[in-house]
């Protein structure tokens, strides 16, 4: 397991830069994550692997695009101080967990290990021992990322088909 530790305000254009948006599927919107801020990261991400962010993480358009990109690339999840609330919200959409947790941030260097209980938001520097308390997300949301996204969510539960 990697740690992949960027800054402030990573834009969707440069989690999957535009010229790539019409890709046929999620694994080519994977070969090209991050390739503008991070040129080896889809050649090196495993699955795994966690993407730590800073304040106002996958800020810019509304494109489903960026949080699939990172999530068929493997990562487990991204831990972030902040999120823009349209990645936020995408994020839960596609199934994909993430957690806002500023002292984590503060406290994960590249080359850590690092494990996550999401019922909990727990996070755990287990290079460091140090632990933090992540922002959980309800029983019920957590239910719509268990199940692989919303419409996934809705079809388990027989509301839509």
């Amino acid at each position: 397991m990697k740690i992949y530790k960027y800054g402030d305000n990573v834009d969707t254009d440069v989690i999957i830069p535009a010229r790539y948006l019409n890709a046929p599927d999620e694994k080519s919107l994977a070969s090209h994550c991050m390739e503008d801020i991070d040129a080896n990261f889809a050649s090196t991400v495993e699955a795994g692997d966690i993407v730590i962010g800073g304040a106002n993480f996958g800020c810019g358009s509304s494109r489903e695009h960026a949080p699939l990109a990172i999530k068929a690339c493997g990562v487990k999840c991204v831990i972030a101080k902040s999120f823009a609330r349209i990645f936020y919200r995408n994020a839960i959409n596609i199934g994909f967990p993430i957690l806002e947790c500023p002292e984590a941030v503060d406290g994960i260097s590249a080359g850590d290990t690092v494990s996550v209980d999401f019922a909990t938001g727990v996070i755990v520097n287990e290079t460091t021992g140090e632990k933090f308390q992540g922002a959980p997300f309800p029983e019920f949301v957590n239910g719509i990322i268990d199940n692989g996204g919303l419409l996934k969510s809705l079809k388990a539960r027989g509301v839509a088909k």
